[in-house]
């Protein structure tokens, strides 16, 4: 019995374990389309199946794998079901995952140079390689003064950048005028801003969230951010910090970045540049021109985690000033001195990012760079935006229906036109969503635009193919006849 006891590690019985975990992994992916795309379970599930104290004796591993299928699967969204459309995508890969099992496996904690040199420098080197596939200006490489770092997530990269913003501003203005300092973004940028703002301590009513509407497609405009700039000096106040999107949340809107890039330079304020779902679409030369203006941009940002291959988290975050970074962000107690780091030969990426700690994300994705290549990633990226093509054909050719916003890249905003005109289509819509999510064959998810209740289809899952989204057309068809109560086909 003694034998058989799982220790806290042992080769041969994390080659034993591993290998079940593997199998028990590859056979959710074989039948993951018998899932409910979206978890169907009420709230509080879980509790009622689980003890409500831990064990005092090892339950065996078979068990655990058992309590999963039974009790936990039930109740996971699956977010890599090819049936999977709602928010953005979240790949995973073959690569990404066994990049994912290394780190894992390594588990260093590499919050400086010396606590794992090759973690560090795997990062600079892995995010060049992303910056030049994404022909990122070279100020953004490691070679000059900036350099680029992996982030959990989008929302931590516009935190750590509007800190190093606010700072550089107020050493230039004095630390007491934090109340005068200014954000600008559209309101249709990520509500990550303004949890940063809050975060950093810009007063509420000094984060101008614009309105875009329909006539930009709802990008900012640079005219009114010229005129809310202007009114803003006049009034006393500070503008510091302008964020633009390179495909917004709700509809994938596209910022103009060179025109808002010049207006941040005139007024010496920080220029971030969110595309942490377009940005993979960039490495593919038809999609970089909605990079364009890049080079006017101080920070940029985009998630590998979303459409790239790479398993979450990895949000890459790119900067042409790191010290700017590192003057907000470092502390330097004496039990983390080390030679190579008081002598600046090395980076120390705990001094770019807010917590201490980090993880090994860079073997993700080398490996995800490494097996898959640039050109295999490119076809990767065209296929999700044909299938969005061919979705929105589909749309187009009903008559019942409505695309709402042009699609960009693989996002289809959509919607079900109401019988009468009296009727906004509101609770159609909404009632629509519903049904389609609750028959669990397929999950998407909505935003509304100029008031409007909208249905979003994102393409963008691994397995998703044609004849998955020719069965997602069906159900949403058919729910629609359904709500209707007649089909106008």
């Amino acid at each position: 019995m003694e034998e058989n006891r799982l220790k806290p590690m042992d080769a041969e019985q994390l080659r034993e374990y591993g290998h079940k975990m593997v199998d028990f992994i590859a056979d959710y992916y074989k039948t993951i389309e018998n899932f409910p795309v979206l978890s169907q379970v009420q709230p509080g599930y879980l509790r009622n199946l689980l003890p409500d104290s831990a064990p005092n004796q090892p339950d065996s591993f078979q068990l655990v794998l058992d309590d999963i299928q039974a009790k936990i699967l039930p109740g996971v969204t699956h977010w890599q079901s090819p049936n999977y459309f709602a928010y953005y995508p979240s790949n995973s890969s073959v690569a990404g995952f066994l990049g994912e099992m290394l780190s894992a496996g390594l588990n260093i904690v590499g919050f400086s140079w010396i606590t794992s040199p090759a973690a560090t420098e795997l990062e600079m080197i892995v995010l060049d390689w992303l910056a030049k596939m994404l022909k990122l200006p070279e100020d953004f490489l490691s070679a000059g003064q900036g350099g680029g770092v992996i982030q959990g997530t989008a929302s931590e990269a516009v935190l750590v950048v509007l800190l190093a913003a606010r700072d550089n501003v107020l050493r230039r203005v004095g630390k007491n005028a934090l109340e005068k300092l200014v954000v600008y973004a559209s309101d249709q940028t990520h509500s990550s801003m303004q949890k940063a703002c809050q975060i950093a301590g810009i007063h509420p009513e000094n984060c101008r969230l614009l309105k875009a509407n329909s006539s930009t497609n709802y990008a900012l405009s640079p005219e009114l951010l010229s005129e809310t700039i202007s009114h803003d000096l006049t009034i006393g106040l500070i503008p510091f910090f302008l964020c633009a999107t390179v495909g917004t949340t709700s509809s994938t809107a596209v910022d103009p970045l060179l025109s808002l890039g010049k207006i941040a330079k005139s007024y010496e304020m920080w220029f971030h540049v969110d595309a942490a779902y377009a940005g993979s679409a960039c490495v593919c030369p038809e999609f970089r021109h909605y990079m364009d203006g890049v080079e006017e941009a101080d920070s940029f940002n985009m998630n590998a985690h979303k459409w790239f291959l790479t398993n979450f988290d990895c949000s890459a975050l790119w900067v042409k000033d790191r010290c700017a970074l590192v003057q907000a962000l470092s502390t330097n107690p004496e039990y983390l001195k080390n030679k190579a780091s008081q002598a600046n030969m090395v980076v120390d990426y705990k001094d770019w990012q807010v917590p201490l700690g980090r993880r090994f994300r860079s073997l993700k994705l080398w490996m995800v760079l490494r097996l898959y290549g640039l050109e295999n990633l490119q076809c990767y990226i065209r296929n999700h935006i044909e299938l969005a093509k061919h979705f929105e054909n589909l749309v187009v050719q009903d008559p019942r229906f409505e695309v709402v916003t042009p699609r960009i890249f693989s996002l289809v905003c959509f919607r079900l036109l109401p019988p009468n005109d009296e009727d906004d289509g509101n609770k159609l819509n909404h009632d629509l969503l519903d049904a389609i999510n609750s028959t669990g064959n397929v999950f998407i998810s909505h935003t509304v635009l100029s008031g409007k209740y909208v249905l979003r289809f994102a393409v963008g899952a691994p397995l998703t193919e044609e004849k998955h989204v020719n069965a997602a057309w069906k159900v949403l068809q058919n729910k629609a006849t359904s709500i209707l109560g007649e089909s106008f086909c």
